[in-house]
Protein backbone atom coordinates (compact mmCIF):
# COMPACT_ATOMS: atom_id res chain seq x y z
CA UNK A 1 0.00 0.00 0.00
CA UNK A 2 2.79 2.42 0.89
CA UNK A 3 5.54 1.11 -1.37
CA UNK A 4 6.81 4.53 -2.36
CA UNK A 5 7.42 5.89 1.16
CA UNK A 6 11.09 5.97 2.12
CA UNK A 7 12.80 5.87 5.50
CA UNK A 8 13.12 9.65 5.70
CA UNK A 9 9.37 10.09 5.21
CA UNK A 10 8.60 7.52 7.93
CA UNK A 11 10.94 9.26 10.39
CA UNK A 12 9.33 12.61 9.53
CA UNK A 13 5.84 11.20 10.13
CA UNK A 14 6.88 9.71 13.50
CA UNK A 15 8.44 12.98 14.65
CA UNK A 16 5.38 14.91 13.48
CA UNK A 17 3.04 12.48 15.29
CA UNK A 18 5.04 12.84 18.53
CA UNK A 19 4.90 16.63 18.24
CA UNK A 20 1.15 16.75 17.46
CA UNK A 21 -0.16 14.10 19.87
CA UNK A 22 2.58 14.07 22.48
CA UNK A 23 4.42 11.04 23.83
CA UNK A 24 1.64 10.30 26.35
CA UNK A 25 -1.28 10.11 23.87
CA UNK A 26 0.63 8.59 20.94
CA UNK A 27 0.19 4.87 21.92
CA UNK A 28 -3.57 5.40 22.38
CA UNK A 29 -3.82 7.13 18.95
CA UNK A 30 -1.91 4.30 17.28
CA UNK A 31 -4.27 1.73 18.84
CA UNK A 32 -7.31 3.71 17.67
CA UNK A 33 -5.95 4.00 14.12
CA UNK A 34 -5.12 0.28 13.89
CA UNK A 35 -8.55 -0.62 15.31
CA UNK A 36 -10.24 1.63 12.72
CA UNK A 37 -8.22 0.14 9.85
CA UNK A 38 -9.08 -3.38 11.07
CA UNK A 39 -12.81 -2.50 11.16
CA UNK A 40 -12.67 -1.03 7.66
CA UNK A 41 -11.00 -4.19 6.34
CA UNK A 42 -13.60 -6.41 8.06
CA UNK A 43 -16.41 -4.27 6.62
CA UNK A 44 -14.86 -4.48 3.14
CA UNK A 45 -14.41 -8.26 3.36
CA UNK A 46 -18.00 -8.79 4.52
CA UNK A 47 -19.30 -6.54 1.72
CA UNK A 48 -17.31 -8.56 -0.83
CA UNK A 49 -18.67 -11.82 0.62
CA UNK A 50 -22.23 -10.46 0.48
CA UNK A 51 -21.83 -9.43 -3.15
CA UNK A 52 -20.36 -12.82 -4.10
CA UNK A 53 -23.23 -14.65 -2.37
CA UNK A 54 -25.81 -12.44 -4.13
CA UNK A 55 -24.24 -12.98 -7.55
CA UNK A 56 -24.73 -16.71 -7.31
CA UNK A 57 -22.68 -19.80 -8.13
CA UNK A 58 -21.91 -18.78 -11.72
CA UNK A 59 -19.69 -15.97 -10.38
CA UNK A 60 -17.75 -18.07 -7.88
CA UNK A 61 -14.44 -17.20 -9.58
CA UNK A 62 -15.21 -13.46 -9.59
CA UNK A 63 -12.45 -11.29 -8.18
CA UNK A 64 -12.90 -7.59 -7.48
CA UNK A 65 -9.33 -6.95 -8.60
CA UNK A 66 -10.45 -7.96 -12.10
CA UNK A 67 -12.50 -4.75 -12.25
CA UNK A 68 -9.24 -2.82 -12.58
CA UNK A 69 -8.97 -2.11 -16.34
CA UNK A 70 -5.27 -3.07 -16.51
CA UNK A 71 -5.89 -6.39 -14.77
CA UNK A 72 -8.95 -7.09 -16.91
CA UNK A 73 -7.12 -6.44 -20.18
CA UNK A 74 -4.08 -8.44 -19.12
CA UNK A 75 -6.30 -11.39 -18.16
CA UNK A 76 -8.24 -11.22 -21.44
CA UNK A 77 -5.15 -10.87 -23.63
CA UNK A 78 -3.38 -13.75 -21.90
CA UNK A 79 -6.41 -15.92 -22.60
CA UNK A 80 -5.34 -18.47 -25.22
CA UNK A 81 -8.83 -18.80 -26.74
CA UNK A 82 -8.22 -15.81 -29.00
CA UNK A 83 -4.98 -17.18 -30.45
CA UNK A 84 -3.10 -13.96 -29.76
CA UNK A 85 0.05 -15.78 -28.69
CA UNK A 86 0.35 -17.34 -32.15
CA UNK A 87 -0.17 -13.95 -33.77
CA UNK A 88 2.44 -12.31 -31.53
CA UNK A 89 4.98 -15.06 -32.14
CA UNK A 90 4.35 -15.01 -35.90
CA UNK A 91 5.06 -11.29 -36.16
CA UNK A 92 8.76 -10.63 -35.85
CA UNK A 93 9.46 -6.96 -36.57
CA UNK A 94 13.25 -7.35 -36.53
CA UNK A 95 13.10 -10.14 -39.11
CA UNK A 96 10.73 -8.17 -41.32
CA UNK A 97 12.99 -5.11 -41.17
CA UNK A 98 16.06 -7.21 -41.97
CA UNK A 99 14.28 -8.71 -45.00
CA UNK A 100 13.26 -5.24 -46.16
CA UNK A 101 16.82 -3.95 -45.77
CA UNK A 102 18.17 -6.90 -47.74
CA UNK A 103 15.63 -6.27 -50.49
CA UNK A 104 16.59 -2.59 -50.71
CA UNK A 105 20.30 -3.36 -50.90
CA UNK A 106 19.75 -6.16 -53.42
CA UNK A 107 21.02 -8.94 -51.18
CA UNK A 108 19.40 -12.31 -50.80
CA UNK A 109 17.81 -12.75 -47.36
CA UNK A 110 18.86 -15.66 -45.18
CA UNK A 111 15.36 -16.24 -43.83
CA UNK A 112 14.25 -19.80 -43.31
CA UNK A 113 10.60 -18.95 -43.78
CA UNK A 114 8.79 -18.64 -47.08
CA UNK A 115 9.81 -15.60 -49.10
CA UNK A 116 7.48 -12.66 -49.10
CA UNK A 117 5.40 -12.10 -52.23
CA UNK A 118 7.02 -9.89 -54.83
CA UNK A 119 6.08 -6.25 -54.34
CA UNK A 120 4.20 -4.43 -57.04
CA UNK A 121 6.39 -2.70 -59.60
CA UNK A 122 6.94 0.98 -59.02
CA UNK A 123 6.43 3.25 -62.02
CA UNK A 124 6.08 2.25 -65.61
CA UNK A 125 8.12 2.69 -68.71
CA UNK A 126 7.08 4.60 -71.82
CA UNK A 127 5.61 1.44 -73.39
CA UNK A 128 3.42 0.74 -70.32
CA UNK A 129 5.51 -2.17 -69.08
CA UNK A 130 6.53 -2.30 -65.45
CA UNK A 131 10.02 -1.05 -64.64
CA UNK A 132 11.22 -3.36 -61.91
CA UNK A 133 13.82 -6.05 -61.68
CA UNK A 134 13.03 -9.72 -61.56
CA UNK A 135 13.47 -11.97 -58.56
CA UNK A 136 11.16 -10.10 -56.18
CA UNK A 137 13.53 -7.21 -55.47
CA UNK A 138 13.17 -3.61 -56.51
CA UNK A 139 15.88 -1.90 -58.51
CA UNK A 140 16.60 1.29 -56.56
CA UNK A 141 19.45 2.56 -58.75
CA UNK A 142 18.98 5.87 -60.55
CA UNK A 143 18.12 5.56 -64.20
CA UNK A 144 19.31 8.19 -66.66
CA UNK A 145 16.63 10.76 -67.46
CA UNK A 146 15.09 10.67 -70.88
CA UNK A 147 16.72 12.99 -73.39
CA UNK A 148 13.56 14.97 -74.06
CA UNK A 149 12.30 17.14 -71.20
CA UNK A 150 8.78 18.49 -71.07
CA UNK A 151 8.44 22.17 -71.95
CA UNK A 152 8.65 24.65 -69.08
CA UNK A 153 5.44 26.57 -68.49
CA UNK A 154 5.98 29.87 -66.73
CA UNK A 155 2.23 30.35 -66.00
CA UNK A 156 1.89 26.93 -64.31
CA UNK A 157 4.09 27.91 -61.40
Amino acid sequence: MFNDIGALEVVTLVVLAVLVFGPDKLPKVIQDVTRTIRKIREFSDSAKADIRSELGPEFKDFEFEDLNPKTFLRKQLDNDELGLKEIRSGFDLKKEMADLTDAVHGRESDSASAPAPAPAAIGSGSDGSASGSSGGTIDMTKKPEPAERPPYDMDAT
